[in-house]
């Protein structure tokens, strides 16, 4: 029960990572508020969680909105009397190199993978400040620390989300505010499900995905999800502003 008493927020929590991350919150002890712009779909993860006993509320957000930001922090606030931790994980990306991505697509996905680290961070800060500490866990990528052919937008993007994670760790160390951020490798999770189902030769496109860390075989969300538990916990008192890598080897080559 690492997690006992706290009070916790997970974006993109319907999901892949999120779920997992959010599901093992709940079995740690926390009280999850399983943020996501699919509010269906939120609902589900947190009816889930509470039939297996977990205190857990869904709240529909689109991270990419700075109004539906700060209400769901102040929010979570105002219900709770406090917040303990945020996880950023809400993101996506697609394909293309930079010369034919549009504007247009950029800057959305930049919206969500970038401009909402940014927001949730900014509206969780001072009610961090203001009760003496607090923890924030940021999901960045593999393509943080290498290039990834064709994924122009979304590497520049997770490159951004680990280098504001390095930023707020000295900006807010005084507050007692810890910041880290979790770099995955290839995880299977829906996005890659949906990937495989549109290739026109999806086992070798799994080959290839597969072969290109170090174990041989893509990542399971819950293995994400026990770092971020790691990074979110006492057992991560003295770790701030670190990219924890879970990669299977990825970016070792």
């Amino acid at each position: 029960m690492r997690l006992a008493g706290k009070i916790a927020v997970v974006t993109g929590s319907a999901s892949g990572i999120g779920h997992e991350t959010a599901k093992l919150f709940a079995a740690e002890g926390a009280h999850v508020v399983v943020a996501d712009r699919d509010a269906d779909a939120a609902a589900k993860v947190a009816l889930e969680l509470a039939a297996d006993g977990a205190a857990a509320e869904a709240v529909a957000v689109d991270v990419s909105q700075e109004d539906q930001v700060k209400a769901l922090l102040d929010g979570v606030k105002s219900r709770h009397g406090r917040l303990d931790i945020l996880v950023n994980n809400a993101g996506y990306g697609f394909a293309g190199t930079v010369a034919d991505t549009s504007v247009e697509d950029w800057d959305a996905l930049f919206a969500v993978n970038v401009r909402g680290v940014f927001l949730g961070c900014k509206h969780a800060v001072p009610i961090f400040a203001a009760q003496g500490g607090g923890i924030i866990v940021n999901t960045a990528s593999g393509g943080a620390i290498v290039g990834i052919a064709n994924r122009a937008a979304y590497t520049a993007s997770k490159g951004a989300v680990a280098a504001l994670t390095r930023a707020m760790a000295i900006d807010h160390a005084d507050d007692m505010i810890r910041v880290n951020c979790v770099a995955p490798g290839t995880i299977e999770t829906p996005y890659f499900t949906e990937i495989f189902a549109k290739s026109p030769d999806a086992a070798a496109l799994r080959k290839g995905l597969e072969d290109r860390q170090v174990m041989g075989r893509l990542g399971r969300p819950e293995e994400i999800a026990r770092a971020i538990l790691f990074l979110a916990s006492d057992d991560a008192t003295f770790c701030t502003g670190s990219t924890l890598v879970v990669d299977g080897g990825w970016t070792i080559r």
